[in-house]
């Protein structure tokens, strides 16, 4: 480990993207402390949360801010300090920098004025939530928040509709009826949802059922509807006519060929009709990615 290049002991003059705990202070990695204790100055979503965090692990930094209203010009503040030579962390209130958090525009500024940024992994609200799913879908996609308005809301739910795909989103309280009210009435009602609140923190709840079921599991306690959300939505059912083989065997295909050849190939090897196939295909590719 003495010999990586990515250390801070070797002053790899650097820009460190540092992911911290959501909740539970418990969760930040050893790494990260190591980053966070030996660097020259830190980039904070809200320098005040960040003292919660600093104070407990006893760590000694200069700060600044650096949040989604100040970015641009707090990046420049970021790139004087590194060709100063000095190194700088990057952090956010809770989770990974740039993941539906500041921090985007602050790497890209760094990497266009030729310095590095390291990634120092940790806590994910995403990923914690899909490992304890219990939903076995391959594949999900990460679509954030959804907007704020309810017509654009629900266009892109619609949008997101046919991907083949768990849909991962994340959701604030004052939202959620809202927008699970939304999802029951564009998506197919054979989905399950799960519900994942208060990720790490002491009222932590994860929960699936039916997605019909949602908006009910809601407004039965009050409580529930407190803290910040990740939902995530099971993979759309197997188009109607198709049964799942069927559906898994143009999915494959469809991914590698021109959309003709993958509803013929798909309909020698399941006997299905190659026209209802190509009509499938179809769907899933003008599918967004």
């Amino acid at each position: 480990m003495n010999d990586m290049k990515n250390t801070v002991e070797n002053k790899t003059v650097a820009l460190y993207v540092v992911a911290t705990p959501m909740g539970n202070l418990g969760d930040i990695t050893l790494r990260a402390l190591e980053v966070l204790r030996d660097i020259d100055a830190i980039g904070c979503e809200d320098t005040r949360h960040a003292c919660r965090l600093l104070d407990h692990y006893d760590i000694k930094a200069t700060t600044f801010a650096l949040h989604e209203h100040n970015e641009r010009e707090a990046g420049a503040k970021l790139i004087g300090l590194l060709r100063e030579g000095k190194s700088v962390a990057l952090i956010t209130d809770a989770g990974t920098p740039g993941i539906s958090d500041p921090g985007a525009h602050a790497v890209a500024m760094a990497q266009a004025a030729g310095f590095q940024a390291i990634p120092v992994p940790g806590p994910n609200a995403a990923i914690a939530a899909l490992s304890a799913s219990g939903l076995s879908d391959e594949r999900f996609l990460f679509a954030g928040f959804l907007p704020t308005k309810p017509m654009a809301r629900r266009a892109e739910i619609e949008r997101l509709k046919p991907v083949a795909a768990a849909l991962v989103f994340y959701e604030a309280p004052h939202r959620i009826e809202e927008t699970l009210d939304d999802l029951v009435a564009l998506l197919e009602p054979q989905r399950q949802i799960v519900i994942a609140r208060e990720l790490t923190k002491m009222f932590e709840q994860i929960v699936r059922l039916p997605l019909t079921a949602a908006p009910g599991w809601l407004q039965a306690d009050e409580n529930r509807k407190r803290g910040e959300f990740v939902l995530i939505v099971s993979a759309p059912p197997p188009h109607e006519g198709l049964d799942v083989e069927a559906e898994r065997v143009l999915q494959i295909l469809a991914a590698e060929l021109p959309t003709k050849q993958a509803a013929k190939l798909a309909a020698e090897i399941t006997g299905r009709s190659k026209n209802e196939l190509y009509e499938r295909a179809l769907t899933l590719k003008n599918a967004p990615i």
